[in-house]
């Protein structure tokens, strides 16, 4: 069994908590409370030295980066089904687990922090900042609507860890007011996302997380 140590309410600690239930990883929460600053201190930062939510372990093996634990979590679940060992296939997931880390959750981020995590700990929005960062977002969703006008999912036909990593960062898309409006395609496969039963089964630890404080 894996050991995570996460708060729902962040991007990545959903990202590993719905990966893991994708693959059937069987793993054992610990949670880090994220608006306390727990995971600024030790015991957390003794298992991930950046200060930053999730990480893992599996018995002596510490783990952090939450693409990393899927990849991990998918190798050992014993079937390929959703990071198949096809070196196409799996390269292609893993462009879309790098340009996610990279590009697109950054972005989202700044969605997440100034729409639903400022309300929850009573701060003042900074319109000025997402009025700055809305073009770059839209480029980049571009790029992945441009993608999902070609397939159902991410990296092709079947759902895979990707869609759930490039989900992540739009998880309570709603709170975060993200610009869909102008992106049919992403809107059709969020909510597709949205159906899974490994996501679904993560919602409610997620709604309790970002309740007000």
């Amino acid at each position: 069994m894996l050991e995570v140590y996460l708060d729902p309410a962040t991007i990545n600690s959903r990202k590993v908590l719905a990966g893991l239930e994708l693959v059937g990883m069987p793993y054992h929460v610990n949670h880090v409370n994220y608006f306390a600053g727990a995971h600024k201190q030790s015991p957390y930062t003794d298992l991930n030295p950046n200060g930053v939510l999730p990480a893992a372990k599996d018995g002596e093996f510490t783990l952090w980066e939450s693409d990393a634990i899927l990849q991990y979590a998918a190798d050992m679940s014993g079937t390929d089904k959703h990071y198949p060992k096809d070196l196409k296939k799996r390269v292609d997931i893993n462009r879309w687990l790098l340009w996610e880390a990279a590009h697109w959750q950054p972005s989202c981020y700044v969605f997440f922090i100034e729409n639903a995590v400022k309300p929850v700990i009573k701060a003042p929005t900074d319109r000025a900042l997402l009025d700055k960062e809305t073009p770059n977002w839209r480029r980049l969703a571009n790029v992945l609507e441009a993608r999902l006008a070609k397939s159902k999912w991410v990296a092709g036909d079947t759902v895979t860890i990707a869609d759930i990593a490039v989900a992540a960062p739009m998880h309570v898309h709603k709170k975060q007011a993200l610009p869909l409006d102008d992106f049919p395609n992403i809107r059709r496969w969020i909510a597709e996302v949205e159906k899974l039963p490994c996501w679904q089964k993560t919602q409610g630890a997620v709604e309790a997380a970002l309740q007000p404080h």
